[in-house]
C-alpha cells in the first residue's frame, strides 16, 4: 500500500539536534519516528516534512525566519545524497515523474506563519525555497491571525495582512493549511478563498471536544472547497486518555468520513511533533495500520483513500485546475 502523510516535525528535531556536534542522526537515518530509510521501507509514496518553528508569543524575530530556511536545507541535502531514493516534489507534476522514477516524492511546509513578520515578500522567498504548505498559525498570535488554543482568540479571524497571505499564497499555488487556525480565521479562509485548502493534521471536534479538533461545519466546509483533512496521530486529539491507539482513530475516520465524505480524509500523523503512548509508534508501523483498518472492517477502497488515494486526488485538483 502506498502512503502520503501531509505533516510531520523531523526537520526541526533534526535542526535542533544538529546544534550538538556529536550527533550522528540525519534525514537518511536516525532514532526519531520518521526517516528517509524507513518511509521507503513502509512504502511511502510522498512526506510532507514541516519547517516548525516554536514561537514564544507574538514577538517575531528574524532567526526564526533564518531558522525555517536552515531547515528546508536538511531536505535539500539529503535529496542531494540520495538521488536514487528520494526527489523534491513541487507540485503534481513532480510527484507524478517521481512515481514513475519510484522516488519518495519529498514536500517542504511550514508550520508557522509568523515567520513572515509581516512581509510578504518572504512568502515568495519562502517558495523559491520549496515551500509548498503554509500552517497560517501555530498556537500563538501572529501577524497573519489567531491560534484556536487559547480561548479569547478563537472567534477572532484573519488580520489584513493576513487576508493578503491568503490571496498571494493561491497566487503562488502555496496551499492553505487551517490545522491550528482560530474558528474565525478558518471562517475567512473558507470564506475569501478560491482554491482548495486544507487541515493537514486535525480530528473531529465531534468526538473529542479539543480546540485543534475540526466541527462538523468546518469538516463539510473543508468537503465543499475540495480540500483535504489530515488524521492527527496525537492522542491528545484521539481521546481523553490521551493514549493513540487504532482503536481511538476509528470514530475520527468514520465521522469525518460521514460528515464530508470519503475523499476529504487523508493522513496528517504529527510524527515527531507528538511523543505520547503511541501504538502506531513511527512510520515503520504503518503497514500494522492498514492491516488494523482491515480487522476493523474498512474496505480496501476506503483505506485507499485514506492512505494516499484522496491525497492524490486533491493534489491533482490544486495544481491542474
Amino acid at each position: 500500500m502506498n502512503l502520503i502523510d501531509f505533516h510531520c516535525d523531523t526537520l526541526m528535531r533534526l535542526y535542533d539536534i544538529a546544534q550538538h556536534p556529536d550527533s550522528n542522526e540525519s534525514l537518511w537515518q536516525n532514532n526519531g519516528q520518521i526517516d528517509v530509510s524507513r518511509l521507503l521501507k513502509s512504502g511511502y509514496a510522498a512526506q510532507f516534512f514541516a519547517c516548525f518553528l516554536w514561537l514564544e508569543g507574538s514577538c517575531v524575530k528574524d532567526s526564526f525566519y533564518e531558522d525555517a530556511l536552515a531547515m528546508a536545507d536538511i531536505l535539500h541535502h539529503e535529496i542531494k545524497r540520495h538521488p536514487e531514493h528520494i526527489a523534491f516534489a513541487g507540485n503534481f507534476k513532480d510527484y507524478q515523474e517521481n512515481r514513475k522514477r519510484h522516488l519518495l516524492s519529498a514536500f517542504l511546509t511550514v508550520e508557522e506563519g509568523g515567520i513572515l513578520d509581516g512581509n510578504l515578500m518572504r512568502l515568495d522567498a519562502l517558495y523559491e525555497k520549496g515551500i509548498r504548505i503554509l500552517t497560517l498559525t501555530w498556537n500563538y498570535e501572529n501577524c497573519i491571525g489567531y491560534p484556536n488554543i487559547i480561548p479569547k482568540y478563537r472567534q477572532k479571524g484573519l488580520k489584513p495582512f493576513g487576508l493578503d497571505v491568503v490571496s498571494r499564497m493561491e497566487e503562488l499555488g502555496m496551499i492553505i493549511d487551517v490545522s491550528h487556525l482560530s474558528d474565525g480565521g478558518f471562517e475567512d479562509v473558507f470564506s475569501h478563498s478560491k482554491r482548495p485548502f486544507i487541515a493537514s493534521h486535525s480530528n473531529a471536534r465531534e468526538i473529542l471536544n479539543h480546540p485543534r479538533n475540526l466541527t462538523d461545519e468546518m469538516i463539510r466546509k473543508i468537503a465543499e472547497k475540495g480540500g483535504v483533512i489530515g488524521l492527527n496521530f496525537g492522542g491528545e486529539f484521539l481521546q481523553k486518555t490521551g493514549r493513540s491507539t487504532v482503536e481511538a482513530m476509528l470514530p475520527h475516520i468514520r465521522h469525518i468520513q460521514n460528515v464530508g465524505g470519503h475523499e476529504v480524509l487523508a493522513i496528517g500523523t504529527d510524527f515527531d511533533g507528538v511523543e505520547e503512548d503511541m501504538e502506531i509508534r513511527g512510520c515503520q508501523d504503518m503497514p500494522y495500520l492498514i492491516q488494523a483498518l482491515e480487522r476493523h472492517g474498512l474496505s480496501a477502497s476506503e483505506i485507499g483513500g485514506i492512505c494516499y488515494e484522496n491525497a492524490e486526488k486533491f493534489l491533482k485538483r490544486y495544481w491542474e485546475n
